[in-house]
């Protein structure tokens, strides 16, 4: 089984948010006529994913950002699931609007809800696909808390349908893989 948890904040407040483009890879996957409905387990919203590739447990934590390791780890302990077996998907600032990054570890990067997985994982070795939200011109918390204008919308949308790609190559290709098929070049 793999794991796929996109971070965000729940409540209609967050929905469509920047903060929150990790939910909305989560819910296009959760869209699939192979996905289950979403169930409240581990503190958080959880559908299972079907794919040819086996079972991909898709997860939506409801601690809010800031707070999504404990989800995590509740998850990782529960199935005795291997970091490998783990995908963690959010925004990024550092990253020009649409752009993915994926990478196999790494910091948190100055994310707080890396920060918190990696604070109860006690390790920086799980994947991440971070998406651009672009950077903010003044508070980064007003920014990450703010919705996409009418220019950027299609060039998010064109970013989480590539990110849904992009999480189904990991599950059924794995890290390496995926980090050659969809990592942006530097620029």
């Amino acid at each position: 089984m793999k794991v796929v948890v996109g971070l965000g904040n729940p409540g209609k407040r967050y929905e469509g948010t920047r903060h929150n483009v990790g939910f909305a890879v989560i819910d296009n996957l959760a869209a699939s006529p192979r996905a289950g409905r979403f169930q409240t387990r581990f503190q958080a919203q959880v559908s299972e994913l079907n794919d040819e590739v086996g079972k991909i447990l898709l997860v939506k934590p409801e601690t809010f950002m800031n707070l999504s390791g404990r989800c995590v780890r509740a998850i990782v302990d529960f199935y005795q699931l291997p970091l490998a077996d783990l995908l963690v998907v959010c925004d990024d600032i550092n990253l020009p609007l649409g752009k993915l990054r994926v990478r196999a570890k790494g910091t948190h990067g100055g994310h707080n809800g890396l920060r918190d997985i990696q604070d109860h994982l006690g390790t920086t070795e799980y994947a991440r696909l971070r998406i651009g939200v672009g950077a903010p011109r003044d508070d980064a918390v007003d920014h990450v808390l703010g919705r996409f204008s009418p220019s950027e919308r299609p060039v998010i949308e064109e970013a989480i349908a590539l990110a849904v790609q992009a999480v189904l190559t990991w599950a059924s290709r794995g890290v390496e893989v995926c980090m050659n098929q969809y990592n942006a070049p530097k620029e």
